[in-house]
């Protein structure tokens, strides 16, 4: 049996090392708020080496910035040249294939014009009307546009001029015959109308 004495000991001895902790803890605390207080010092010169390290800094970030953005546009602006460089390339194939198409529509226009009358019936005129306008629809499809010329004041930026004849019935610097259908391909002109002019 634990007597008495050796009880109220142990009690009292776990009472002061409970007290030692609450007293420690509070030490800490107060030692926590007095440095939150305490206002940190620092020499003048070392303050303006820092400001001096901040701006070189911000200066670094600025000019890394610059040449971040320069970089970007630059390369946005070689994106747009390729992509134009593209659309350029793939316009000329097609001009050059459609120029292809083109004589064999005229040789058919050719043909056609100057059929003999006695064989407007035959069924084999027919077909090459067929095969012609058929040429014709996919020539459209493609966006190619036929250039007005007939009866037309001359431009040089469309039409190109074979001759240059004195004509009573057609005013100067107007066309007289085309002799060639010119063809263009939105703006571009893929063929001029060759053209005989009235001077």
């Amino acid at each position: 049996m634990v007597n008495k004495k050796e009880e109220s000991a142990a009690n009292g001895t776990e009472e002061s090392e409970s007290q030692d902790q609450s007293s420690s803890q509070e030490t800490k605390e107060v030692k926590k708020e007095k440095d939150k207080n305490e206002m940190v010092t620092i020499p003048l010169s070392e303050y303006a080496s820092q400001i001096e390290e901040i701006d070189h800094l911000t200066a670094k970030a600025d000019e890394f910035s610059d040449g971040w953005q320069r970089e970007r546009a630059e390369f946005a602006n070689y994106r747009k040249r390729i992509s134009r460089d593209l659309d350029t390339q793939k316009l000329n194939f097609k001009s050059d294939i459609i120029k292809k198409y083109l004589a064999v529509k005229d040789d058919l226009e050719r043909a056609l014009k100057n059929r003999p009358e006695s064989l407007d019936d035959e069924p084999w005129v027919s077909g090459i009307e067929l095969i012609n306008q058929k040429i014709s629809n996919i020539l459209n499809t493609e966006g190619i546009e036929l250039i007005s010329a007939d009866g037309l004041a001359f431009d040089p930026t469309i039409h190109e001029a074979i001759s240059n004849e004195e004509n009573d019935e057609v005013e100067s610097g107007f066309i007289i015959e085309v002799v060639q259908q010119g063809y263009k391909l939105g703006d571009r002109v893929i063929r001029p109308a060759l053209v005989r002019v009235s001077k």
